[in-house]
Parts: structure tokens; sequence; C-alpha cells
């Protein structure tokens, strides 16, 4: 549990949200339009949110799997060391793979996880991150859709916690500590 006391300013609203997943559905949908069946494969804990309202937006049959893969625990700051908590349950060899992202920051994570993916032969790889921080990349990624670019500020909401908190909010809020002066 976080120790000092902070607020939640609202940075991102629920209605702006919404309104870039329809806009990147249409774009990933034509993206994979001559694909059978999609595998999105959400990136735990962070994406969960982002991946349901986004495959339920998405005019393509769909396969969800997840992959949980971890450099922050219940910190501020990434350890730069991404440990593979929980791998997918199928195959992906000579499918369409899109990877979802909540925020990419450092970049480590998805970088990590796009070299173990790879490895693993499928058709098409693409990535959406719902949030991208560019002032902090120290791996050398980018997703190929970004719903938003942020500040480095320290965000939750939207699936996004603090601490095991604050996923549960509707929109993406910047935390402010309240004890800093």
């Amino acid at each position: 549990m976080p120790t000092r006391p902070y607020v939640i300013d609202e940075m991102i609203s629920a209605k702006q949200i919404a309104a870039r997943i329809e806009e990147l559905s249409r774009e990933i949908a034509h993206e994979f339009s001559d694909t059978d069946k999609l595998v999105v494969v959400g990136l735990l804990r962070g994406s969960f949110v982002f991946i349901a309202d986004l495959v339920r937006e998405l005019d393509l049959a769909v396969e969800v799997d997840f992959l949980e893969a971890s450099s922050y625990g219940n910190a501020m700051e990434s350890s730069r060391e991404v440990k593979i908590l929980k791998d997918l349950r199928g195959a992906i060899e000579g499918r369409d793979v899109l990877v979802v992202e909540d925020i990419v920051d450092t970049g480590h994570t998805l970088f990590h996880v796009i070299g173990l993916l790879k490895a693993r032969k499928p058709r098409k790889l693409r990535t959406i991150a719902l949030l991208d921080k560019p002032s902090r990349r120290e791996a050398p990624i980018k997703a190929d859709w970004t719903g938003f670019e942020i500040p480095d500020e320290f965000v939750v909401g939207y699936g996004i916690d603090f601490a095991q908190r604050n996923r549960n909010l509707p929109f993406i809020g910047k935390v402010r500590f309240t004890d800093d002066g």
C-alpha cells in the first residue's frame, strides 16, 4: 500500500479513451483484414481493461491470450529486468498476432516480449499501447499504434495501478503526492 498521501488528477477521460479505441480498432481491422483469426495478446496486468474494450470494437474474429511480464513489481520505477510470470497458452507460429500493452515507458518490457514472440515465428506481429511516454525510452521500441502520448507523469486508472490500487478508475489519472509541498 502506498505510504505517501496522494490525489489523482484526471488526465484522459473515459470518453476520450473510448473514442480513441474506436479509431484504433478501425486501423487494426484494416491492417489484419486478410487474417482468418487474430491472436490478441494482452500483457498482464495493466492491459486487461484496454484489451477488453479493444477486442469488443474489433470487427475481426479474435482469439485472446495473455502473457504476464514484469519489470516493476510494486515500484514506481522499472527495474529494467523483465521477468515472464505467465506465458501464452497457445502457439503463435504462422499466425497473426497483436500485442496489447498498457503503457510503454522505458520500453524494456515490450522490447523483451517482442523478441520472445518473434522467435516463435508468427506470420505478422504488431503492437499497440494505450499510453506512450517517449521521453522515458531506453529500449529501441515503438508500438505500431498508440492511444495517447503522455509526458513523464506517474499515471493510474483504466487497468494501470499504483501498488495494486486504482486499476478500476474509468479514466487515466496523474498521481500527485500531497506531501510534496
